[in-house]
């Protein structure tokens, strides 16, 4: 990281996009660790206050994200330069619709109508649409679904890969009233060929563990005894990949994904730290207490495939 203190540009505006160039380039990953303030100050020979300015911009525009006692670490991947991309290109379409729309007669109050108006329809079309999201364990479909549900106003219904297998009424009858399947990119090529007979659209989604999450449990010490509770052991096996991709696959770690209260506690005993998945979050903070952390794995959705989902159903005419 080179400072042009003759350059006229700032220098804490310097530090910051050195940071991001770094992340673009690939020099700096997700959830890799920054030098201290002090650190980087030292390095750089300027004030620590000008290294302080940097990240806490770079913290507000959520590039960084900082944990007390921990350091500043990156917390998402290029997130400020897409926006402005993003922003960019639909400010640039808004233009070239406003432009038609005068040449062709309409002024602007009469664009901004017909524009709010195509939203609401769409915004109408959407809260019309039922959909299952499928998984392999229940405990993640549930998660995703509410997820789903909550981002984009859809109708979404939670369903196991096993339920679809050995297809009852009940599950018929729930797909046959869906107009869209959501699932795991993974699951896609396995769904559409167990619902062939249905001719239902599926869609594939993409998710990562969250880094907070990630990050969190990196911080202990070598030699912490983890403890793992989940509902299933599909869940189990992709807490352990999660971990495992991220370096994190030597740590003690003690697993159950039983439902009795003795076999529970006896993994609460043996553990300085509770990983818990999310449907048995508040189960297991009522079972320990005070005494020890408790961290739930949670995995988020990937916004593109969100994103990309509702503008493939907008652009399927057959549910307009």
């Amino acid at each position: 990281m080179k400072i042009e203190r003759k350059s006229g540009v700032p220098i804490y505006t310097q530090v910051k996009n050195h940071i991001i160039d770094d992340i673009k380039n690939g020099r700096l990953k997700i959830g890799e660790k920054l030098p201290t303030e002090r650190e980087l100050s030292q390095k750089l020979k300027v004030s620590r206050n000008t290294i302080s300015a940097a990240y806490n911009l770079l913290e507000q525009e959520g590039v960084l994200i900082s944990y007390q006692g921990r350091g500043t670490f990156v917390a998402e991947e290029g997130n400020t330069w897409k926006q402005h991309t993003t922003k960019n290109k639909v400010v640039r379409f808004i233009d070239i619709a406003l432009e038609e729309a005068i040449e062709m007669g309409l002024n602007t109050k009469e664009f901004i109508a017909l524009v709010q108006e195509r939203v609401r329809e769409k915004e109408l079309l959407i809260k019309n649409i039922n959909a299952v999201f499928v998984e392999c364990n229940i405990e993640q479909a549930r998660y995703f679904a509410d997820e789903l549900s909550r981002v984009t106003h859809l109708n979404v219904l939670p369903m196991t890969v096993s339920q679809l297998q050995n297809r009852s009424e009940v599950v018929e009858e729930t797909i046959n009233k869906t107009q869209i399947i959501i699932t795991a990119f993974n699951h896609v090529n396995e769904i559409k060929g167990l619902i062939v007979d249905l001719k239902k659209e599926v869609f594939g989604i993409a998710s990562n563990p969250n880094l907070e999450t990630i990050v969190k449990i990196a911080k202990y010490s070598k030699g912490t005894k983890f403890g793992q509770i989940s509902l299933s052991k599909e869940f189990y096996f992709k807490v352990q990949y999660a971990l495992k991709s991220a370096g994190l696959e030597n740590l003690a770690m003690n697993a159950t994904t039983s439902k009795d209260e003795k076999e529970v506690l006896r993994v609460i005993e043996g553990s300085d730290v509770i990983i818990v998945s999310p449907g048995r979050g508040e189960e297991i903070r009522r079972l320990v207490g005070k005494g020890k952390d408790v961290i739930q794995f949670d995995y988020v959705l990937d916004q593109g495939s969100v994103k990309a989902i509702l503008s493939r159903i907008m652009e399927i005419k057959s549910y307009l």
